[in-house]
């Protein structure tokens, strides 16, 4: 509600800005539906933006902004870049299946095997004064 209602502060247009993301007067199932489908879906578009980047950046290259000619210096960006691009790709895609497969446990906190009794309340569980 909060940060959806700093679009109210937009002059003329604001109020119907708000009522267009809650889909209603106010917050209901439908701003909820809304909200889980673009929080699932950015990744996704995300991903499609990385690659086009990538996609132009290896079919052309990066830009020179002092517009020297430096061109016989330099080694295509395509062929070597996009396997050495690759290759790290694989690497990190390598490491991450494995620490997930075989040690998941790694990164989790020793808390969380503490067996769960419902008639103690746990001492880490304390009043912020």
């Amino acid at each position: 509600t909060v940060i959806t209602n700093l679009f109210s502060a937009i002059p003329k247009i604001g109020n119907s800005i708000v009522a267009l993301l809650w889909g209603g007067d106010c917050v209901c199932d439908a701003t909820l539906k809304r909200f889980f489908a673009l929080h699932f879906l950015m990744p996704f578009i995300l991903l499609v933006l990385l690659l086009a980047h990538l996609g132009f950046l290896h079919t052309t290259g990066s830009s020179n902004p002092l517009g020297i000619d430096i061109s016989h210096e330099t080694a295509p960006f395509y062929p070597y870049y996009l396997y050495k691009d690759l290759l790290g790709i694989g690497w990190y895609t390598v490491i991450l299946f494995a620490i997930s497969m075989f040690f998941p446990d790694l990164f989790s906190d020793p808390e969380n095997f503490i067996r769960a009794d419902p008639m103690k309340t746990p001492l880490h569980f304390q009043p912020e004064w």
